[in-house]
Order: C-alpha cells, then structure tokens, then sequence
C-alpha cells in the first residue's frame, strides 16, 4: 500500500500545538502559585512591618526637636505694644502691589513697617505670618490682626532678610 508522504510543515504542526497549550498552563499555573504565595506570605510580612512601624514610633524626639514643640505650643506671654514692632511684608502670591496694600493695612493698625519685598516664590496658596524667636506673642496678635491662620516661626528666611524687622507677613492668594 501507498501511502502519501507528508509535507515538513504536516509534521510540525501537532507539536506547535501541543508546546503553545503547554506554555499557557504552564503561565496560568505560574500565576496561580505567585497568587497563592503572595496570600500566604502577607500576613506575617505585614506584622513584621506593623511591628517596626510602631518601633519606630516610640522612638523619644531629639531634645532639639522637644524644645522646638515645647516653645511652640508655649502660651504666647505678653506682647510689645504695636508702635514697638517692625514687621517686613513680602508678596508672595503674584499681584502687583500685594505687598504694598498689606503694608498700608497694617501702619493703619498701628504697626512700624520695615519695608515690602517681592517673596522668592510667587505661588503662595495662603498668608503666612512668622516671627524671630522671642516674639512668638506679637506673631500670635498679627496673626489674628490678619485673619491669617498660618503662625510660625521664621522657616527659609535670615533674619537679614526682615531689614531690622521682627515679623514677617508673606502675602498669598
């Protein structure tokens, strides 16, 4: 009996096949395993990490950091009569004449101006008000003259840069 031969290509092909099937359960198997080790090992990893979360929390603050919190959450004392305090308003949000309008303001609630500046960025959300140390109460008293709610003390600025000023006021949108 004659048989017809087949083609190289006729011969391939089963086993083409069968390798790509093979492949698929062999990928869908290795998903189902990283799945299944992922769920095993989660709950003890996440306790490893919520146990040295809490480690690290307990840790004591620096004694800078202490004295820092405890000045800043100090009652504010007795604050210097307005005509006393120098206050430099820098604008911050953009607006030609920010700085000059709260300077104004401010002489006509009886504080000394040191002068008006632009601000280094221009991309202030909201006013700040910031003091040098030792004048955390007059800072406190701006604040509330100002309706700002944003009190601290002076952060990013030198001293020489308030021109002889105890307060700064950064005008934001």
């Amino acid at each position: 009996m004659d048989a017809p031969l087949l083609a190289p290509h006729d011969l391939i092909r089963p086993w083409r096949r069968a390798t790509i099937a093979a492949g698929t359960i062999a990928a869908a198997e290795l998903v189902l395993l990283l799945v299944a080790g992922a769920l095993l090992l989660a709950k003890p990893v996440s306790r490893i990490i919520e146990r040295q979360a809490g480690a690290a929390a307990t840790i004591a603050p620096s004694k800078q950091l202490a004295k820092a919190i405890k000045q800043i959450s100090a009652p504010p004392g007795k604050a210097r009569p307005r005509g006393r305090v120098a206050i430099m308003v820098f604008n911050g949000n953009g607006l030609a004449g920010a700085a000059g309008t709260a300077a104004a303001r401010l002489h006509g609630l009886g504080y000394k101006i040191a002068g008006t500046a632009n601000a280094k960025r221009q991309d202030y959300a909201t006013s700040i008000v910031m003091y040098k140390p030792g004048f955390r109460a007059e800072g406190m008293r701006l604040a509330r003259d100002l309706h700002v709610k944003v009190v601290g003390p002076l952060d990013g600025l030198k001293t020489s840069a308030l021109h002889g000023g105890e307060l700064t006021v950064i005008v934001g949108g």
